[in-house]
């Protein structure tokens, strides 16, 4: 995605198969021989051709039932881990947001309030930036100071300015968690690399406020499917914090953009027909989803909620039932 200083906040908006060919036999004495003609068949993996007796037949069957079950069990294997669970628990409190939440170096009047709210007597706040470019990092840590002194909070600090060991720190520290928009890849990888990943989740567990936007509200759901971003960097994979339980689509196109709209519905859609057990947050640009005592509510701007079984549009205030505990 594109992102204005990093942030990627950016400023408020507006013959057949399976059977053999040739002969069935050779002329012997001017007679065709009565001899068994030999079949291709299917085996998980490709192709044998076996004759229909013989000593090679069960070993040929023994291989390919053995091939079948190792199969089967990477097949269900991998539909288990198709979703993965959601991790909360009481205290946990989860701001997302759509991107687009600025207006200089203060956050955009639309999101100010939820905001404040969100982080309501805050002392310090990690920033975690990892998914805007290493040149981008200083300019968006001072925008982003700006932005919550103007909220009360008196510390913003990012982690790119530390080694492993501080950032783990500062993490430990802060009590409260802003993670910035970007390159949703690069951001989920550098969670899992620095083992960032599991202790934010267990701070949020314990109640320090985590808010995300863009790639930031991407890497708080279930796993990262409907980014819109390229995969810049490759991933093990695709499950993140889970602590938000839906997959999520920011900068959601409005109705009011009819092509934009349209194209990004059917992706979702299409996205939907091979995973049909997941569900789709879709947020616009400045549009916020809450997590807060076990329920999502829209906190502001436009939202959907995809299902394979269809999408419909949440209204501001909705504690979406679909979502909630």
């Amino acid at each position: 995605m594109r992102t204005q200083d990093g942030i990627e906040i950016g400023e408020a908006p507006g013959g057949r198969a399976g059977t053999g060919g040739g002969a069935s036999g050779q002329i012997e004495g001017g007679a065709v021989a009565n001899r068994p003609r030999p079949v291709r068949r299917s085996y998980i993996g490709g192709w044998a051709t076996v004759a229909p007796t013989g000593p090679a037949l069960p070993f040929v069957r023994r291989i390919g039932s053995v091939v079948a079950f190792i199969w089967l069990a990477l097949t269900v294997a991998t539909v288990g881990l198709a979703t993965p669970a959601l991790h909360t628990s009481p205290r946990a409190s989860v701001l997302i947001i759509g991107g687009t939440m600025m207006n200089g170096d203060h956050f955009a009047a639309s999101v100010l309030p939820t905001m404040r709210a969100h982080f309501a007597g805050c002392r310090r706040v990690a920033l975690v930036l990892h998914a805007s470019h290493p040149v981008e990092r200083d300019r968006t840590e001072a925008r982003l100071q700006k932005a919550f002194a103007h909220l009360g909070v008196a510390a913003a600090d990012s982690l790119h300015r530390r080694e492993a060991a501080g950032g783990r720190e500062l993490i430990a520290a802060a009590d409260a968690i802003f993670v910035g928009g970007g390159e949703t890849f690069v951001l989920l990888a550098e969670l899992r690399r620095s083992g960032q990943l599991e202790q934010i989740r267990t701070r949020v567990l314990a109640g320090v406020p985590y808010a995300g936007s863009s790639a930031g509200a991407n890497v708080a759901g279930l796993l990262i499917g409907t980014t819109n971003d390229f995969p810049v960097t490759d991933l093990a994979t695709r499950d993140a914090l889970a602590i938000f339980p839906a997959v999520i689509n920011p900068h959601h196109p409005t109705p009011a953009q009819k092509a934009d709209y349209e194209s990004r519905a059917g992706k979702i859609r299409a996205y939907l027909k091979f995973n049909p057990d997941e569900t789709v947050l879709a947020l616009g640009n400045a549009a916020m989803a809450r997590w807060h005592d076990g329920r999502v509510t829209i906190a502001g701007g436009a939202a959907w909620l995809y299902r394979a079984s269809g999408v419909r549009a949440l209204p501001v205030g909705e504690v979406v039932p679909e979502l909630s505990r």
